[in-house]
């Protein structure tokens, strides 16, 4: 192959190191490079191995080297000669030292400061260059920050200062004439005196911005409240964020803070460190500074270099993570015990001895900057803990004499999450070690090797009492990227370590829950006084108190007083035009199974299958359904009766088969016990294999008298759903014009890794009464919202086939989207829907929104009667102060509550071009949450996001495949 030029590399064998080759030639003969023959060559030179944010001497002047024969040039050295060029400024000739490997040279580029820091001194010094500059700099023009027109009109290099007269400035790199060449080595390798500098004339980032204020105004004025405190900034102190490098590279992150804690008189008794970056409230007297530690396990030299990186307002939203870590550093003062991102105080637990559990209160705190500033949210929370260790429950497992015992151990035991006592911390059982035990031996962090019954005996004064159980294995959360490749097991002794918790036999236990409730369910005074209380403890400690006023903060006394508004109850249609107000909590039970549904569909087929021993409650059962269905509108015929021998699954498999045939429009599966094998099979049977509308319903929920007839109004409305009647309807204003509502939500199959169900239902009507279910898988590696599309568009033809007409306007209700998913959901999926209606035609843009519906928030709000605090309303809503300063948001109340304090539902509106006001959103949201037909009053979403919420847990749970179209149309899944 021929060379490309005297002195220079042969060419690469094309694509992009041919691509990448060419564009660097084409760099280098810029004018006022100069030099004759052609550019030189530019490859990186000197040790490839060494970190290069480490500087070991310091610029080397120019010196002339001649060109030398050089291996093929690949994309490392092209890159290299890149990184030379940016970060010296010149043109390096041909050297003969190896290229630099890829890792080390994005490494190098890594590094921002080292090229800036060089140019001290200088009102011209050029900003460092980051890997996106340096590649626009190969791109052509002068995109590389620090370009700038030279004194003869030539064009300066990229990474150079211009001088006049002559003359250098101090530290400035100069590019050399032509034929001369600066080490790239040299250059990057700037001393640590050389990096250090005084702060006259920096500029330091400070972020602003207006908040998004969308605020509606319909209905009354409300006084509320919520479990939210103001965080007062007091003078103008100001944040200064550090970076800290260590070299040798430090992997353990406790080792690190060690290391930080070891430079007290530096950085001062206030600061606060998250293992990379460092927060201080005063400048240090240099831009980076050099210190030496001592590393707290080989007690080998570590150099710290603290780099400057930002000065923050402490009212800046870029402080929240810092005041996050301050808050768990006061929670920590307080003595209080970390569990998960929760804390609790194990000193005021409560027994409750005769379930062996003992719950201790605590709090999950966040601060965040929200529409009225930075605030705390405060509120209650509960840890439910065993009184069982994990050695009891071994020995329970070992008592049942099981064929496979350590195999149910393991299943007993695995993923369980355990509190050693002796330090309250929890961890994670993530294996058994059979082979270890407590008199197994291990080298401690002082090199002596000891047994695990020795170590509990001289540092806790605990006497293990069975030397010969097993240890439990945990493996250890990798807290940085460096961490990731160091395996980290903690070995656990089970007589130590007690369950957390509620088992599903306890979950499922009445009594239980109960007695759990009597400490958990907290009301409004009780979680106001809780907050309260937690100030006080906070202001009351002098340690605790030190922590924020170091910082020039301070919370205020108490919690922010807010105004809210109730909007109008809604008013709703049932069968024969009657129409009836939702009272004022929201139920409306009585007058659903007293009058006639919306539209309702007689069962003139149907078959009951049942095991024999139950027929009298079966015929019971029956013949309620036939008398009491007429007073809502549906007549029901004699049913054909199967009477089964046994209860086994394929039983009743074969009876459903028998009966089902196209005429038949409902099987009732009557079932003795609660099985989910068994259920999964028939509704496998039914929704997949034999399409066909079915009801499962559990014995005991008809074998009490007292409740039967209530029971079977609920089941003769479900009925109805399944056949395709509606029960109540809605009155959407004729002047937003015809709109389509979906809900989206998404199961997530932990038996199929990386698999996801998503359920997608659609309305088919104005009265938002009838509606179109469809389902999606999504692949492992998959995007989602690929096959979500698929649905949307089946949706939408759906519409128009039931209404003639497209839709002017479609609202998208996505459930299931946590707070860091915000920005992807709004950028990705919401374009991704929108971009859906050019497959119907290129002219239809409908009007199109979509809101993010969150239920797991810690948002509570009051509504204030005089001094006492309540629950507010069903319709109330709050849509300022305590929202989100850069989304379109408001928190809506929709249900009421008769213990406990209601959890309000928020509302993210990520994408709206529907031109509707912020009252109509509303509103609309509100409407639908009275639309779920299986409850007869509101609930906390909006129907279709419930009702995607059923469907995608029924595919997800118990088909685990597509359900038939046949069913589309109607809520088969209630």
């Amino acid at each position: 192959m021929e060379g490309t030029g005297s002195g220079g590399p042969p060419a690469g064998r094309g694509g992009r190191g041919a691509a990448l080759l060419a564009a660097l030639k084409a760099k280098q003969k810029r004018p006022g490079d100069g030099g004759g023959g052609g550019g030189q060559d530019v490859t990186e030179g000197g040790d490839a191995g060494g970190p290069s944010h480490q500087p070991t001497q310091d610029l080397a002047p120019p010196h002339t080297t001649a060109p030398l024969a050089q291996p093929p040039v690949g994309r490392a050295a092209l890159l290299s000669g890149l990184a030379g060029r940016s970060l010296g400024g010149g043109v390096a000739s041909s050297l003969s030292t190896p290229s630099v490997g890829r890792a080390a040279l994005l490494e190098k580029l890594k590094i921002k400061g080292a090229a800036g820091s060089s140019t001290v001194g200088s009102s011209l010094a050029t900003p460092a260059l980051g890997r996106a500059q340096l590649l626009a700099s190969l791109r052509g023009g002068q995109s590389v920050v620090g370009s700038g027109s030279g004194s003869q009109g030539g064009t300066t290099s990229p990474g150079t200062v211009e001088t006049r007269g002559g003359q250098t400035p101090p530290g400035v790199s100069v590019s050399p004439p032509p034929g001369q060449a600066v080490s790239p080595t040299a250059v990057a390798s700037v001393s640590p005196t050389a990096l250090a500098r005084p702060m006259s004339g920096l500029v330091l980032q400070e972020e602003g911005g207006d908040p998004i204020v969308r605020k509606g105004t319909a209905g009354k004025t409300v006084k509320l409240t919520a479990n939210y405190v103001r965080l007062e900034v007091e003078g103008e102190k100001g944040m200064y964020e550090y970076e800290v490098r260590f070299e040798p590279l430090v992997d353990s992150r406790d080792e690190r803070f060690k290391l930080v804690g070891q430079q007290r008189e530096l950085f001062g008794p206030t600061r606060t460190f998250d293992g990379i970056f460092l927060y201080i409230p005063h400048l240090l007297d240099q831009v980076v500074t050099v210190v030496k530690g001592i590393h707290p396990v080989d007690q080998s030299e570590v150099t710290l270099t603290i780099t400057l990186k930002h000065k923050k307002k402490m009212a800046d939203r870029a402080c929240v993570q810092f005041y996050n870590t301050l808050f768990r550093r006061i929670m920590n003062t307080l003595k209080m015990c970390q569990m998960n991102k929760n804390f609790y105080d194990p000193t005021a637990g409560h027994l409750v001895p005769q379930h062996k559990l003992e719950i201790w209160p605590g709090y999950v705190t966040s601060v965040q900057q929200f529409e009225g500033g930075v605030m705390l949210c405060c509120d209650v929370s509960h840890k439910v803990l065993r009184t069982q260790t994990a050695y009891q429950l071994i020995k329970d497992v070992v008592a049942q004499k099981p064929a496979d015992m350590q195999g149910s151990v393991l299943k007993a035991l695995l993923g369980a999450v355990v509190l050693t006592r002796y330090n309250n911390k929890c961890y994670k059982v993530d294996d058994i070690d059979w082979e270890m035990s407590p008199g197994s031996k291990f080298v401690d962090h002082n090199g002596e090797e000891k047994s695990f019954v020795d170590y509990y005996k001289k540092h806790y004064g605990i006497t293990i009492k069975d030397e010969k159980q097993p240890m439990l294995i945990n493996r250890a959360k990798k807290k940085t990227a460096e961490e990731a490749d160091v395996a980290k097991l903690i070995a656990l002794v089970p007589e130590l370590c007690n369950l957390t918790g509620l088992t599903d036999q306890m979950k499922n236990d009445f009594r239980v829950m109960k007695d759990v409730a009597l400490f958990t369910r907290v009301t409004p005074n009780q979680r106001q006084l809780a907050l309260r209380k937690f100030l006080k403890n906070v202001n009351d400690s002098a340690e605790a108190s030190s922590h924020l006023l170091n910082w020039g903060l301070r919370l205020a006394p108490d919690a922010v007083k807010l105004e809210g508004r109730l909007l109008n109850p809604e008013k709703l249609i049932a069968g024969k035009n009657f129409q009836f107000v939702v009272n004022s909590k929201a139920d409306w039970g009585r007058e659903i199974t007293t009058n006639h549904m919306l539209t309702a569909v007689d069962l003139k087929k149907w078959s009951v299958v049942y095991v024999q021993k139950n027929e009298a409650v079966v015929q019971n059962f029956v013949s309620l359904m036939i008398k009491l269905s007429p007073k809502m509108g549906m007549k029901v015929a004699q049913p054909e009766m199967s009477q089964l021998a046994n209860d086994r699954t394929e039983t009743y498999l074969k009876a459903i088969r028998d009966n089902v045939n196209p005429s038949v429009q409902l099987v009732v599966a009557i079932m003795p016990t609660p099985r989910d094998d068994r259920y999964s099979a028939v509704k496998k049977l039914c929704c997949v294999e034999k399409p066909v509308a079915s009801q499962v319903i559990n014995f005991k929920t008809i074998s009490n008298e007292k409740k039967v007839s209530s029971v079977v109004q609920k089941v003769a409305l479900q009925i109805n759903c399944k056949l395709g009647g509606e029960l109540w309807g809605c009155s959407i204003p004729a002047k937003i014009g015809s709109m389509m509502v979906l809900g989206v939500d998404v199961y997530h199959d932990i038996s199929r890794r990386g698999s996801s169900i998503a359920g997608v239902v659609s309305s088919t009507n104005m009265s938002m009464s009838r509606w179109y279910s469809t389902t999606c898988f999504q692949q492992p590696g998959q995007e989602l919202v690929d096959s979500l599309k698929i649905a949307f568009i089946k949706a939408l033809k759906k519409f128009y086939e039931v209404n003639h007409t497209w839709p002017e306007k479609v609202l998208v209700f996505r459930d299931g989207v946590g707070d860091s998913q915000l920005a992807m959901s709004a950028r990705y999926e919401a374009e991704q829907f929108k971009d859906s209606f050019k497959h119907i035609s290129d002219t239809y843009k409908p009007g199109f929104g979509f809101i993010v519906v969150q239920k797991r928030i810690n948002t509570r709000i009051f509504y204030m009667a005089g001094k006492e605090l309540d629950n507010p309303p069903p319709g109330t809503v709050l849509d300022h102060t305590v929202t989100k300063r850069d989304w379109y948001d408001f928190f809506l109340v929709s249900q009421h509550v008769g213990q406990g304090t209601v959890s309000p539902t928020h509302y993210v509106v990520v994408h709206d071009s529907m031109e509707l006001p912020v009252d109509a959103v509303q509103r609309i949201s509100y409407k639908l949450t009275h639309m779920y037909y299986n409850w007869p009053g509101t609930v906390r979403v909006p129907a279709p996001c419930q009702y995607a919420h059923k469907l995608a847990f029924l595919v997800g749970e118990s088909l685990h495949r597509q359900p038939s179209e046949q069913l589309e149309e109607v809520l088969y899944y209630l």
